[in-house]
């Protein structure tokens, strides 16, 4: 009997929020403007990969506040666990992953943000009385 593993993808991201209220968005070239995150890598912990996806797609250094919940697409096998974070180092800095790097204001980059339930997951992030939280679709 053979065995096959299963082909989970686990994703890891951030909601940066500076000292002025405002949030971190990078602009993908494949889904528009969203939160830094991506994929966690063997061996990787959770928080340690959204912070390293945040170096790399954004240039900033962050240090996480809280885990804030997870989304899991039951369909396509995909688990995006969700960190508050802060800022405290670095610049906004584009990368293959982010062709545009930027704080906007909170309701600015919620209208922004047009990919399916990527608005929603931020605004959870936000909203301490809906965390933790575990979104299935």
């Amino acid at each position: 009997m053979s065995f096959t593993p299963p082909k989970h993808s686990v994703s890891a991201a951030t909601i940066v929020i500076n000292d002025n209220d405002e949030i971190l968005l990078i602009n993908g070239p494949r889904r528009g403007w969203e939160m830094p995150g991506g994929q966690v890598e063997e061996g990787e912990s959770l928080r340690a990969a959204a912070i390293r996806e945040t170096k790399e797609e954004a240039g900033i250094d962050v240090e996480i506040i809280k885990f804030c919940g997870i989304y899991q697409n039951v369909e396509k096998s995909i688990c995006n666990s969700l960190f508050l974070a802060k800022p405290v180092g670095g610049e906004p800095t584009t990368s293959p992953e982010s062709l545009e790097v930027g704080y906007f204001p909170i309701e600015e980059a919620l209208s922004m943000v047009k990919r399916s339930n990527f608005r929603e997951r931020i605004e959870k992030c936000l909203d301490e009385t809906a965390q933790p939280f575990c979104v299935e679709f």
